[in-house]
């Protein structure tokens, strides 16, 4: 009896065990061959044929999709999207509109260009998709399915409600194809404009007793609180608490090559913004490998003011950690550029931007960059934006009322997830 030979779902399919036959047609021999030992539904892939031996199939890239408002983004953002990245292949990412942003929870304090500058940068996004909507409807999740092969929408374990109450994720999660992450704790967009509004009204009522109480707060800390209760604002003062493991996380974990050219920029990258990633794309281009150094917190204090940095110097390192124009952070970088730490790190050329806090330190006897100014390594940079920390600072102050409110709105929500707070593995 003859066995059957058919196709079925792209696999070829033998019947039961035939013998070789051999036919001759036009003095040429074909030969038919048959394995011997295989029943019938073996698919050919496991058969040991083809080239080198063996059946390869493409295996299909795993997309995953997370959205937000990445308002003034901060470490906590980016270390949810690490986290999303890792479960998957690559990672797009849906940036909020400003309308949206403003009809579900108020005015964002950086406008959607600057944001899609911020989450573009990251290391680990591979695809950003603008305008997003804040809620994930019927419509834009098949979409997201159809049109972008999404395979899992992926958001933190803290609840995303809608105006309505109603779970902003709801359909996703029906729909099997959600994926939770771990919420990073010590920061949030709202808990950073808190402490700049904190911190605009401990400076309006003149009190610098202590080097200014708040700085010290977010870079020594003191644990967890809410500040100003009397008032009912209950804006939260957080403390990060850094981790060897977080650094590692967020670092590339390669050096420099033997006869790499190294580019050196530094400053306080406070409040981390657009105007720090476009001056640190362009410094990246001008080399093979770029070196970032960070200022500690005094330095930037004794600098630019007693309530300075906002961000504290572990929070500023994360987050320039996570610019994908940026290979390596020297944390705690010293405000003067020696002879020896050029020859250390094998610095080739030393740059700084137009657009600073301060830029009359050139002015001034003590140069931070006299070394290389004298050794002719040393270059100015066309910033190409007028944004620095004090930009976004302004922008909470002259609107202070509105993300006073807006803040007062999130304080609620806030307090009832610390409060039901339970541990979540991973990350």
């Amino acid at each position: 009896m003859a066995s059957e030979l058919r196709l079925d779902g792209g696999f070829i399919y033998y019947g039961w065990p035939r013998l070789i036959v051999a036919c001759l047609f036009g003095g040429l021999v074909f030969l038919g061959v048959s394995v011997l030992g295989l029943y019938n539904g073996v698919p050919l892939p496991q058969l040991g044929l083809g080239s080198g031996g063996k059946w390869w199939k493409k295996k299909k890239k795993v997309r995953v999709y997370m959205d937000g408002c990445f308002d003034m983004m901060h470490y906590g953002h980016c270390n949810a999207l690490r986290q999303a990245r890792a479960l998957g292949d690559e990672l797009v990412v849906g940036v909020v509109s400003d309308e949206e942003i403003i009809a579900n929870k108020g005015p964002p304090v950086t406008p959607l260009r600057e944001r899609l500058i911020m989450v573009g940068a990251l290391k680990w996004v591979d695809e950003v998709i603008s305008d997003a909507p804040y809620a994930i409807t019927k419509e834009f999740m098949f979409k997201l399915f159809n049109e972008y092969n999404i395979d899992y929408i992926i958001h933190g374990d803290d609840p995303c409600l809608l105006p309505d109450g109603t779970d902003a994720y709801e359909l996703a999660k029906k729909a099997g194809r959600y994926k939770q992450i771990k919420r990073t704790e010590g920061v949030s967009s709202t808990d950073i404009v808190g402490r700049m509004l904190l911190c605009v009204r401990e400076r309006s009522s003149g009190d610098n007793h202590s080097h200014s109480s708040l700085q010290r707060q977010f870079s020594h800390g003191h644990g967890q609180k809410v500040e100003d209760r009397a008032s009912g604002s209950g804006t939260r003062v957080s403390h990060f608490l850094p981790t060897s493991r977080r650094i590692v996380q967020f670092s590339n974990g390669k050096g420099p090559g033997p006869d790499a050219r190294i580019v050196y920029i530094d400053g306080a990258f406070d409040l981390f913004h657009a105007g720090h990633v476009e001056i640190l794309r362009i410094a990246r281009g001008l080399g093979d490998f770029l070196l970032v150094g960070i200022h500690p917190d005094q330095i930037v204090s004794s600098n630019r003011g007693a309530h300075r940095p906002i961000m504290n110097l572990h929070e500023r390192s994360l987050s320039v950690l996570a610019c994908r124009y940026v290979d390596e952070v020297i944390i705690g970088a010293p405000w003067e550029v020696s002879k020896d730490m050029i020859t250390t790190f094998n610095i080739s050329l030393v740059v700084h931007g137009t657009v600073a806090e301060n830029n009359d330190f050139q002015k001034g006897k003590c140069n931070p960059y006299a070394v290389p100014i004298e050794m002719g390594i040393y270059r100015q940079l066309d910033s190409p934006l007028d944004i620095t920390t004090s930009t976004i600072i302004k922008r909470i102050v002259a609107n202070h009322e509105a993300y006073q409110k807006r803040n007062e709105k999130k304080a609620e929500s806030e307090r009832r997830y610390y409060e039901d707070k339970t541990y979540v593995a991973g990350d």
